[in-house]
């Protein structure tokens, strides 16, 4: 019988372990012909969730549990875990049901008639529009600089067979950005839509920062075009700044009594192009700053303790 691995990260997701779990099981319980782990990754959450899990974990055998010693991120605790999966096909699945468990039989199916890659993507959703609305900005901006084709709308979950993990496994990048080497691999990759549903319990543990690190880190990760930008813009606005100055010195001989230009042009000028500047040095320190994660090499996670991986 093959296994089937389904990888849940979680963090204060007291709310929704049980139904997670209870919804991965009523599916295996139609899927008699396959056998299955639910490898649950705690990232040190600070509520009662390991403790739920340690309780299901007492009564159903399928389910293992990775506690991590601090809070590794959102990056590197799930990528982490799928690492652990030793399933001939491995499903990503977070622990908040906006990723809908039922697609979990399709997943399966299309990854028997030979897919080494399902992947759910959410062309709609029930979140907030204007958020799925930056999003969908995001996904486009990020598609169109990319060195690769990169899926938009995809967050990671999906199917994932043996292959691609250990392909995954080959990689030891420090600070991965999952999406981007999904793309990267260049197999065939068969996408399934569906539309997100609302959170029901607890509250999303992402914020600007985690936002707006996941967003950097793909462009990071994918792109040298902003780099590229920075001196052809420094290159354009030098020209344009020379061609100016010729100007006004052209003026200022042709109109000497007449032409006052004052301090206006020179203090919007200064600002503009400090402004500039400081856009594209911060953009030059994300790139150094991603050098120097990986350059680093730090281990995905430090873990805490496992319950129940043993021989299947």
């Amino acid at each position: 019988m093959k296994l089937i691995s389904i990888v849940t990260p979680c963090y204060n997701e007291e709310g929704n372990v049980r139904q997670v779990h209870q919804a991965v099981k009523a599916i295996f319980d139609t899927l008699p012909q396959y056998r299955y782990e639910h490898i649950f990754i705690d990232n040190a959450s600070q509520d009662n969730t390991v403790a739920i899990l340690k309780e299901l974990s007492n009564t159903d055998p399928h389910i293992k549990i990775i506690v991590n010693a601090r809070n590794f991120g959102h990056i590197r605790s799930p990528y982490y875990a799928l690492l652990q999966a030793n399933g001939d096909a491995v499903i990503s699945l977070v622990a908040d049901l906006q990723d809908p468990p039922f697609l979990i039989r399709d997943f399966i199916q299309q990854w028997e008639k030979g897919y080494k890659m399902v992947i759910g993507v959410k062309p709609e959703s029930d979140e907030s529009r204007w958020m799925f609305a930056i999003r969908r900005a995001y996904y486009h901006f990020v598609t169109r600089i990319a060195d690769v084709k990169l899926i938009k709308n995809f967050t990671g979950f999906g199917l994932y067979d043996q292959k691609i993990i250990q392909i995954l496994r080959s990689c030891e990048d420090p600070y991965p950005y999952f999406r981007g080497i999904i793309a990267e691999i260049g197999l065939d990759i068969l996408e399934i839509p569906y539309q997100q549903p609302k959170r029901k319990r607890g509250i999303t543990k992402n914020n600007f920062y985690t936002l707006y690190d996941m967003a950097m880190l793909g462009i990071t990760s994918h792109s040298k075009i902003p780099l590229r930008l920075a001196t052809i813009a420094g290159f354009a606005f030098s020209m344009v700044s020379f061609i100016i100055a010729i100007l006004f010195f052209i003026y200022k001989l042709l109109f000497w009594n007449r032409f006052n230009a004052g301090m206006a042009p020179v203090a919007i000028g200064l600002f503009f192009f400090s402004s500039v500047q400081l856009f594209f040095i911060g953009l030059l320190g994300e790139y150094i700053a991603s050098i120097h994660t990986r350059v680093m090499k730090r281990p995905l996670v430090v873990e805490k303790e496992r319950i129940n991986f043993t021989d299947t």
